[in-house]
This record gives structure tokens, C-alpha cells and sequence, in this order.
């Protein structure tokens, strides 16, 4: 997903807009979460990007992606882009402990 969405609309109250903004947002990260995986690959993993008015897009963390809608909408912007690209993530083992170390705990 790759797209700038209007913040002021005519019609529609702020408060509703960045709702809508929101819900837009979640509804595409269900829609790629539920999409069969390769083989070898253990979960969907987001690379995220997202500017405010005509700032160049800027690299965030997943978890920040409303935060970043709320300083947005708080700073009185009149677009925002955000960018959101699945990618196969494939989770690490844990590191096994040594015996000396289950002991301890």
C-alpha cells in the first residue's frame, strides 16, 4: 500500500477523517496478514514508511504507524503518505542456555 491520504475533506469532520484513516490502515494489514505464506516463511513482517505533507517519506517501525497519524492529524497537516510493504519474516531460534545457567534460574 502505497498512498497519501487528504486530511481535511470537505463534509467530514477531522476527528472522523483520521478514524477512517485508521480503519483504512487496518484493514489492508488483516487483508496481508491472511495471505498464504511461501514455504519456510513463519509470519508477515512490515517495512513502513510515512511523511507528513510533502516531506520526504521516512522509515518507521510498525508499532508507530498511529502515533504517527495522531502527530499528523494534532499538527494540523493537510496530507500524509504512508507506505506499508509485506515481507516474509522468519522468526530466530532462542538460544539454548547451558546447564549452569538453568540452574541459576
Amino acid at each position: 500500500m502505497k498512498k497519501t491520504f487528504k486530511l481535511n475533506v470537505e463534509n467530514k469532520h477531522p476527528d472522523r477523517q483520521i478514524e477512517s484513516i485508521k480503519h483504512e490502515i487496518r484493514k489492508y494489514i488483516k487483508r496481508e496478514k491472511n495471505k498464504p505464506r511461501p514455504e519456510g516463511v513463519d509470519f508477515w513482517n512490515f517495512n513502513c514508511k510515512f511523511a507528513k505533507n510533502d516531506e520526504e517519506p521516512k522509515t518507521i517501525e510498525f508499532v508507530d504507524i498511529t502515533k504517527n497519524i495522531d502527530e499528523a492529524s494534532n499538527e494540523k497537516c493537510e496530507t500524509l503518505y504512508m507506505e506499508i510493504l509485506s515481507v516474509a519474516g522468519i522468526r530466530e531460534p532462542k538460544p539454548e542456555l547451558n546447564k549452569d545457567e538453568q540452574e541459576d534460574n
